[in-house]
């Protein structure tokens, strides 16, 4: 199916749509990607579908500059009503309208690669609302600093639980590259709604880009150790309920955090199949066919994380199901408590990250974690 949405410009006659009603620009996939995540943010209330297919019918994409201009326009409509609605004392639909404009400023400064006074002015927007954001909620959140290196210090946020007992905490940390801001939106409702405590980190620090090379050499399994003394600290935290999520599951940053700190009590994260896809790739393409059966056995990573530990991925993603299904029986096979949960198309979120419905997915994985905190807590 090729139909055209009615918007001027070069939009008018580059966007498609998929035999699913997604839209598709050919040569964009990145672009494609993030306008679903955009649609998909309005189910947790971090955007409205109508004013995503309003932005969209202004964009240009002849232009280079055109698809973050119009995102940042909208977010300063949604900043503008939230500062209103402060004004007027209306501190809900204050916090609503931040939210939203925090996921418009978010959507202009991804991808990346566009001219760098919009990067600035989306970040600045970005982490601006949501400050804005954490300050008038109830109980209030913190902007944190955790250090990490000598010149290098990781930006969190932490919304505290509204419940006074010592409670579970969630730490959510983006997938390199990406900002932590998008991680309110994702899972700051799932997880008040349990009573967990929310940190939501990422890996670009203060800096509105950090660049490969400035991560090489750093372990981050030191930053997460760090994070979990700081949270011990934190009044209304059970130190014994301290859970890791990594948001899509691409990397095995989280996996390998997990396995260096016992301390952690659960853990969501792709348990190094990251590391070893990339090490078969390697393999293959180094003509070593004996090491490029990355499945023969689980890797390192997963046999050294003790805690509970879930897998998610879709049916729809970048690695093959038979695969991921053979992956998810071995971690059964030598983990007292791991499970892969493979989303089909037929039910949605089984594209990559679960990025077509990421509700769906985070309300299995928030009641996995409310299932094993809460059994964690009647052992304690």
């Amino acid at each position: 199916m090729h139909e055209h949405c009615g918007a001027r410009g070069a939009s008018s006659s580059s966007v498609e749509f998929d035999d699913k009603g997604w839209p598709a620009w050919p040569d964009r996939e990145d672009l494609s990607a993030e306008f679903i995540k955009l649609l998909a943010a309005a189910q947790e209330g971090g955007s409205t579908v109508s004013e995503c297919w309003l932005t969209l019918s202004k964009i240009n994409l002849a232009s280079e500059s055109s698809w973050s201009e119009e995102w940042i326009k909208t977010a300063v409509l949604n900043e503008a009503r939230a500062e209103l609605s402060l004004l007027n004392n209306n501190l809900v639909t204050a916090r609503r309208n931040w939210l939203r404009a925090t996921t418009y400023f978010h959507a202009a400064a991804r991808p990346p690669g566009y001219a760098n006074h919009l990067l600035n002015r989306a970040v600045d927007g970005m982490r601006r609302c949501a400050t804005s954001f954490l300050k008038t909620r109830v109980p209030a959140g913190q902007v944190l600093s955790v250090p990490w290196t000598e010149d290098l210090s990781l930006q969190a946020y932490y919304l505290p639980s509204a419940l006074r007992d010592d409670g579970p905490v969630i730490v959510c940390i983006g997938e390199p590259g990406s900002y932590k801001e998008e991680l309110i939106t994702k899972y700051a409702g799932h997880a008040n709604e349990r009573g967990f405590s929310l940190l939501a980190m990422d890996l670009l620090g203060t800096d509105t880009a950090l660049s490969p090379e400035r991560l090489e050499g750093h372990k981050f399994e030191a930053a997460m150790s760090r994070v979990l003394d700081f949270l011990s600290e934190q009044p209304g935290v059970d130190s014994t309920r301290i859970a890791i999520v990594a948001d899509a599951c691409n990397s095995s940053l989280v996996a390998r955090a997990a396995a260096s700190d016992a301390r952690f009590a659960a853990a969501v994260c792709d348990a190094g199949i990251w590391d070893s896809h990339e090490k078969s790739f390697f393999y293959r393409q180094a003509g070593d066919g004996e090491q490029a059966g990355w499945l023969d056995e689980a890797n390192a990573i997963s046999r050294s994380i003790d805690c509970p530990l879930l897998v998610t991925a879709g049916e729809g993603g970048w690695l093959l199901p038979g695969a991921l299904i053979e992956f998810g029986n071995q971690l059964s096979r030598i983990h007292r408590d791991a499970s892969l949960i493979l989303f089909r198309r037929a039910e949605t979120a089984a594209m990559q990250g679960h990025i077509d419905n990421p509700t769906l997915a985070n309300e299995v994985i928030f009641d996995w974690l409310e299932d094993r905190l809460r059994l964690r807590k009647g052992l304690s």
